[in-house]
């Protein structure tokens, strides 16, 4: 964890302490004294990334409301599993939380030979922190300008459009089958070890296209190094309005997203949910933390992301899909 992070959370949370007294006491009333130590987000993947970024975000705006501290554990490994299975492991009394993403919930338990959890069972999806959409972007010298035609021009070229992702069962590589199996194109799978280290293969026009989120090629489009081609989001992007989604273009439900959300263990209680579940939602409409949210292309939660129910039925619709795509991949746990 980084240090200086950790310091002005605890300074916060101690400039909060009085300010959120009063709110505490009602909370109190029926959640007994909690919080009354500092809280836990475990982030099961090396500091830096979408995950880390976000549990520190809405991390630092809930430790100001409750007036403790919270400490965001980096704990990797095993794609994620360690610091999963960490959470999973402890009590149920909502002092430790998982800051879960597609990869550690939807992917790794189904890609790993030896099942170590179950996300329906084991884990309580709390809140949305939010979602960022991926895209398909192409080298500017590939003569498509939209999805379809990407389809048609793979389909006419005998080697194919290579499209690289962030490696074998990632996150990117699942959607790339989805819609290879929706159109037929031939688009050829490029794995690497990693989302970001797919961009310089990119601008060095080693491959043809990548399927990534957007906030790691933004620039790129913006600049003419690459064309996104469609975005697979319910919506357009406000920042890029000139791109339509995937759905526009024909191509009906297609969604793709890395989310970022919290889920506690299994057992905690309703009253605890329902109080960070509130702090979430306050967190996504405060206009500093919404420009940052903008700024890593993230779109914030729903009023309905913030609930239990709607949550577990994204999260089943997730595993569906992932399920799908490694049949159609002919993936076998490792």
């Amino acid at each position: 964890m980084n240090p200086i992070f950790g310091r002005r959370l605890l300074l916060g949370a101690t400039a909060a302490t009085l300010a959120a007294r009063g709110a505490m006491a009602q909370g109190n009333a029926t959640q007994g004294n909690w919080p009354d130590r500092p809280i836990r987000f475990v982030v099961p993947f090396a500091a830096g990334g979408n995950t880390d970024v976000l549990a520190r975000l809405y991390g630092t705006h809930i430790s100001a409301k409750l007036g403790q501290p919270i400490v965001v554990e980096n704990r990797s490994g095993a794609s994620g599993a360690i610091g999963t299975e960490a959470v999973i492991r402890s009590r149920a009394d909502g002092t430790s939380f998982l800051i879960g993403s597609p990869g550690s919930i939807v992917n790794s338990p189904l890609l790993l030979a030896n099942k170590r959890f179950d996300p329906i069972t084991d884990l309580t999806f709390v809140a949305m922190f939010g979602q960022v959409p991926m895209v398909i972007i192409v080298n500017p010298s590939l003569p498509v300008r939209t999805l379809p035609e990407l389809v048609a021009f793979s389909k006419a070229r005998r080697q194919g459009v290579t499209i690289g992702t962030s490696g074998i069962g990632g996150a990117n590589h699942l959607p790339l089958e989805l819609f290879k199996a929706e159109t037929g194109a031939n688009l050829v799978h490029v794995p690497y070890r990693g989302g970001g280290a797919t961009l310089p293969d990119f601008v060095a026009g080693n491959v043809d296209g990548i399927l990534i989120e957007l906030s790691s090629v933004l620039d790129l489009h913006r600049d003419g190094r690459g064309r996104i081609l469609g975005i697979a989001a319910p919506q357009r992007s406000p920042q890029v309005p000139e791109v339509p989604t995937f759905i526009e273009a024909g191509y009906k439900d297609f969604l793709a997203a890395s989310f970022v959300g919290l889920f506690a263990p299994v057992g905690t209680p309703a009253p605890i949910l329902g109080r960070i579940q509130a702090l979430v939602g306050e967190a996504a409409r405060d206009p500093e933390i919404r420009a940052r949210l903008d700024s890593f292309s993230v779109t914030p939660p729903t009023p309905e992301e913030l609930t239990t129910d709607h949550l577990a039925r994204f999260l089943q619709g997730e595993l569906a899909k992932a399920r799908r795509a490694i049949e159609i991949a002919g993936l076998k746990p490792e």
